[in-house]
Parts: C-alpha cells; structure tokens; sequence
C-alpha cells in the first residue's frame, strides 16, 4: 500500500499521452481526543458532511444520510454513522463517544485537498489529535 505523509495526491499522467492514471485520492482520517458532545450530535454529523462537500467543490448525488447507534450491548459503542455519496466517491464519518473518537475518509476521483478537508473535520469534533492519511488509489487505472 502506497500512502503519502504531505496529504497530496500523486497527479501522475504518462508524459505526452494526454491521459491521467491512478483513480483518485483516499483521505482517512483518525480523529482522537474529541468533544464528546459534538461526536453524540446527529445534526453536526449531517451538516459537516454537507458542508465538506461544498468546501472541497463535490457534487453530491444524495443528501448526507446519519443514523445513531444506541451501542447494544456495549454503551461504549454507541456514536453516529454518516454518508454522502458524491459523484466523485463518497464521505463517510463514524463517531464513537465515549472514546472519544471518529473516523472519516473522503474518496475522490478528483484531487482535493486534503489538509483543508482535515482541518475542517478536526475542528467541527474539537479533535486535540488528528491523524491523517492518504492514499492514492487505482495506480493501473487510466483516465482517457
């Protein structure tokens, strides 16, 4: 698995072809030590994938969908489950907490950027520790 640490895709067209490869960018986001009442609001969740896709210029295909989980048998579980489907790919944001955690990643076929989209997510939760990566997927696959 290839992952870039400067949060920027590899942008790598075949010289003179005219064509691009490599499908698009896969921003996945660790966010630790945040607030624990934005991670139980099912609004927040719902407005920041909204409003992320506006920020990174997206089309969005469906309204963001957010859906709480009471936990079952395990309170510690309980949190928010967040998607949007994008022409581009999708978002999608998992909050836990009493752990005080989330998770999101941001699929792209088109470049993005990756440290505003980090930013934003980290403080819409209030995340003291961000931790982000990206990937660049589909390296064989080429745009004609």
């Amino acid at each position: 698995m290839h992952t870039t640490d400067n949060l920027t895709a590899a942008g790598n067209a075949p010289e003179g072809t005219g064509l691009r490869r490599g499908f698009g960018m896969h921003l996945t986001l660790d966010l630790e030590q945040c607030d624990f009442e934005a991670l139980q609001d099912l609004r927040r969740t719902h407005d920041v994938m909204r409003d992320l896709v506006g920020q990174l210029r997206m089309t969005a295909l469906t309204p963001p969908f957010s859906f709480h989980y009471a936990g079952g048998a395990h309170v510690e579980d309980e949190g928010i489950t967040g998607f949007i489907v994008i022409a581009e790919s999708h978002i999608s944001i998992h909050t836990f907490p009493h752990k005080r955690f989330a998770f999101a990643d941001v699929f792209s076929c088109r470049p993005f950027d990756a440290e505003a989209a980090t930013r934003y997510l980290a403080d819409a939760y209030g995340s003291r520790r961000p931790v982000a990566k990206v990937v660049d997927r589909g390296e064989n696959f080429v745009w004609r």
